[in-house]
């Protein structure tokens, strides 16, 4: 582990989570999209925070991942990386910034590292990727995949529904980390799949297998922030466990402080100068 400044936890690294899967540990990660949360979310413990173009339905409104673009990416890598002192920062690489060409690949990666100032960044994809993922690695800069259900495609899937779900596909799903691994991924998310293929998968590969979905053998897992903390309130996924219900508290809260104003009880004497 690389070390951090004096008193504080050691800085997670690609080669902590490598680490941690060697010894059984189990990742925690998370999405955030800025400096605010980056904070509160490193400071509690969380392993990875990853700037995921899931910023585009839980921060934008938008129906799908598809429309956000590598200027407003940067932006929030920027934000959260400002945020974050021990967690690895990791930032999707968003829709046909990867896909045109490996030359664009390496191009909006250098990006979201030298703008955005990450420690890695995610692409989603299997085998057709390894030449991309192979070139990125060999220039330094460190990549996680994507399998399973992955949300920039979704208009080839037509459908969230589960992935993996006959023989044929989940063999290839392994197929695709494997070589996802040997072309040098330090690790893979794998989403909304059967939790007999997490596990397989987990025990097929080197690198750690993180999870959203994807049951509970994985090597970890991460939620989307807004999910797990009920603030998103439009749709809950399965898989999502709700840990608070803050759209709820939070309403209450505003509630209230609109009354205190409009009944005069906002500011009080203490309050005042």
């Amino acid at each position: 582990m690389a070390a951090g400044p004096e008193g504080a936890a050691p800085k997670v690294t690609t080669a902590t989570l490598r680490a941690m899967k060697a010894r059984g540990e189990r990742i925690a990660a998370l999405t955030c999209y800025d400096h605010l949360f980056a904070g509160l979310l490193d400071q509690a413990g969380v392993d990875v925070l990853l700037v995921g173009d899931s910023v585009a339905t839980v921060m934008q409104g938008r129906d799908s991942t598809v429309p956000v673009t590598m200027d407003q990416m940067v932006y929030h890598c920027e934000l959260v990386t400002r945020g974050a002192a021990r967690a690895l920062v990791v930032g999707d690489l968003p829709f046909l910034s990867y896909q045109v060409s490996i030359e664009d690949a390496l191009r909006n990666a250098g990006r979201l590292m030298k703008e955005g100032q990450v420690e890695a960044v995610k692409l989603e994809g299997g085998r057709e990727f390894v030449p991309t993922v192979a070139r990125l690695c060999a220039a330094g800069i460190p990549v996680m995949g994507h399998l399973g259900l992955t949300p920039q495609s979704i208009h080839q899937f037509g459908t969230y529904k589960t992935r993996g779900t006959d023989a044929a596909e989940q063999d290839a799903l392994v197929e695709d980390a494997v070589a996802l691994a040997d072309a040098g991924a330090f690790a893979i998310v794998l989403e909304k799949v059967p939790a007999a293929l997490g596990k397989r998968m987990a025990e097929a590969v080197p690198v750690p297998i993180i999870g959203i979905g994807a049951g509970p053998h994985t090597d970890g897992q991460i939620l989307v922030t807004a999910d797990m903390l009920g603030m998103f309130t439009r749709f809950q996924p399965r898989f999502v466990r709700r840990y608070r219900e803050l759209a709820t508290e939070i309403g209450q809260a505003i509630g209230e402080y609109c009354k205190d104003v409009r009944d005069g009880g906002f500011p009080s004497d203490a309050e005042s100068y």
